[in-house]
């Protein structure tokens, strides 16, 4: 789940594999966490160090264990953390047990998104908070095609990532209200770096 977020998309956007230009996304979305935050596909803890103290305590959300054992080794500050060795589609909390759900760079890569998303309101407080950025879906008739015909073999070679899923309206089908989102490309190739990047609230 966080092959994408840690790997590919740094490699697209930098060579040197540094990922500073993706530092803005997570300071602005994990920056806006707060109280009982359960991060989905948290991948090798890349996010960790962006929370911050309005955070009581950080659920590690992830399926890859090779990937949790990264995140347990990576700094960060003295906030609670427990890791969860889970898939989205199942997220093993109470119902309205969270105050934030943190998704970032993730739900190109889920492969039931609709069932995660569903998962996500269920265990969201009712005035709790979705924060994301993702990629996904271009407006642009022209880099909506080539995200069509790449996102079969990309599939394939990224860990499952689908270049073209329609990330406004997956969350909205979802039951949640969007309360903010802004939209627009990184730079990198088109078909791979459209984002969205927001908040929503249960509905």
């Amino acid at each position: 789940m966080g092959i994408y977020r840690d790997v590919i998309l740094p490699k697209l956007c930098d060579l040197s594999m540094r990922n500073e230009r993706l530092h803005p996304y997570r300071t602005r979305v994990i920056g806006a966490a707060e109280g009982r935050v359960l991060e989905i596909g948290s991948g090798s803890g890349l996010n960790l160090p962006f929370y911050r103290a309005d955070v009581r305590e950080i659920l590690a959300l992830e399926p890859d264990p090779a990937l949790l054992a990264m995140a347990r080794r990576v700094p960060h500050s003295e906030m609670p953390i427990n890791f969860i060795e889970a898939s989205a589609e199942a997220i093993p909390l109470d119902d309205n047990s969270v105050d934030t759900v943190v998704t970032t760079w993730t739900l190109c890569t889920i492969p039931g998104a609709a069932t995660a998303l569903a998962e996500m309101r269920r265990v969201l407080r009712p005035e709790g908070k979705l924060l994301f950025v993702e990629h996904g879906l271009s407006p642009d008739h022209g880099v909506r095609r080539w995200q069509d015909n790449l996102t079969p073999i990309w599939r394939r070679i990224g860990g499952g990532c689908h270049l073209n899923r329609p990330i406004r309206l997956m969350i909205e089908g979802a039951g949640f209200r969007i309360d903010r989102i802004e939209t627009g490309y990184m730079r990198g190739p088109k078909p791979m770096t459209f984002m969205y990047e927001g908040s929503a609230r249960p509905k």
